[in-house]
């Protein structure tokens, strides 16, 4: 399980260590840096695919994601005594992203990223380049607990008589995850490198009128619900035939009550089906109101036969009636008891919901004075501790 999250120097996040439970809320006012939360999440397991360069370039480049503020706040500028001001950068362009997991089965990472020294035979001087990355046994990095190590283009391993370097170069542009995680030679790194590519985003489920969920979809075995929810009949009837089917009833009925719902086969196709109390016929996922269907969805995506080790809500409230979130907060709560769940959201009625539901919940309240992104109300004993990674 994921222990600490820490984000430097992309957009609002300056420097930004966040403490990780079983059950993670992240909430704020809206402008706190809840979405950069998200989406630097989004970055790390971009990592483990082999595309976090071309994440940042659809994020408008690595100039566009960098913090734009100064490298340091004086304690007059905090006081206001002193307006906001930069100064000649001391330091690198230094994007950095990583996480700790508890020891001592967990494994640790990060990476640097930055922009290449400018040559005169290339046009592409503006593209990001990895400058280190490091794999580590436990919280956080130590030299003792230090497993896998790249800076530039060398790598070196850790084996049973000390260290080995890798004589085949990392290219700028790949991270060390994708372009070497041998089975025999860095069993670590190719354990972490599938964890990170099991992670799941849920993001904005669409309910229009024109969403895939809607219509009748070719149905096969669906073990995950898909991100536009487009497989929404298929995974129903995988759960009831392969998963909790007792549960996913309870869902709907903790929700509607007196309502159930069924998967139609139209010859090779799927499509959802809800009776309703007081309907005479049950109602096609085309006439279902928007709020509905995506509960239907988040039902589907959280009730998953396959939990992942990672579950990332965003802001799963959207389009929700305020009565319905406390029954997803509820269903959020089951995921947990498989999954380590972070939920982005600024709803009070789901945060009541979840707020010390379960063990190992933690809340962290986001605010952002002077333009940078920061904890509230958290004890420093509450910070985790993090090294970060100096070039």
């Amino acid at each position: 399980m994921l222990s600490a999250l820490a984000i430097a120097n992309y957009r609002s996040l300056r420097r930004l260590v966040l403490p990780l439970g079983r059950l993670t809320l992240v909430t704020g006012p809206n402008g706190s840096g809840k979405s950069s939360v998200y989406r630097a999440l989004r970055l790390l397991a971009a990592v483990a695919q082999g595309g976090v360069v071309r994440s940042l370039a659809r994020e408008g480049g690595l100039a566009s994601t960098l913090w734009a503020g100064p490298e340091q706040f004086s304690a007059a500028m905090r006081r206001g005594e002193q307006p906001v001001q930069g100064t000649k950068r001391q330091g690198p362009v230094s994007l950095q992203l990583g996480f700790g997991s508890d020891a001592p089965e967990g494994f640790g990472y990060a990476i640097d990223i930055g922009l290449p020294i400018p040559r005169s035979t290339s046009v592409f001087n503006h593209d990001p380049e990895i400058k280190r990355e490091a794999v580590w046994n436990g919280p956080f990095l130590r030299p003792a607990s230090l497993l896998v190590e790249r800076r530039g283009a060398a790598l070196r391993i850790r084996g049973a008589t000390g260290w080995e370097p890798v004589a085949r170069p990392i290219p700028a542009f790949a991270s060390m995850m994708t372009e070497y995680a041998e089975p025999r030679a860095a069993p670590e790194m190719l354990s972490l490198r599938e964890q990170m590519r099991g992670w799941r985003f849920y993001d904005h489920f669409r309910s229009d009128a024109d969403a895939l969920a809607r219509v009748p979809q070719l149905g096969t075995t669906t073990t995950v619900l898909s991100d536009d929810g487009s497989d929404l009949a298929a995974a129903w009837q995988t759960i009831r035939e392969i998963g909790d089917h007792a549960a996913l009833d309870a869902a709907v009925q903790d929700a509607f009550p007196g309502g159930r719902v069924q998967v139609e086969v139209q010859g090779e196709r799927f499509a959802l089906r809800m009776h309703q109390h007081g309907l005479l016929r049950p109602l096609d996922a085309a006439e279902l109101s928007d709020g509905t269907l995506r509960y239907l969805l988040w039902i589907a995506a959280l009730l998953t036969p396959r939990p992942p080790a990672l579950l990332v809500l965003n802001e799963p409230e959207t389009s929700l009636h305020p009565d319905l979130l406390p029954a997803l907060g509820r269903l959020i709560a089951q995921a947990a008891r498989a999954s380590q769940v972070i939920v982005v959201t600024h709803a009070p009625r789901l945060l009541a919901a979840l707020d010390g539901g379960m063990e190992g919940t933690q809340r962290l309240q986001l605010h952002k004075p002077l333009g940078e992104t920061q904890l509230a109300g958290l004890e420093m004993d509450g910070i985790p501790r993090w090294e970060w990674l100096a070039r």
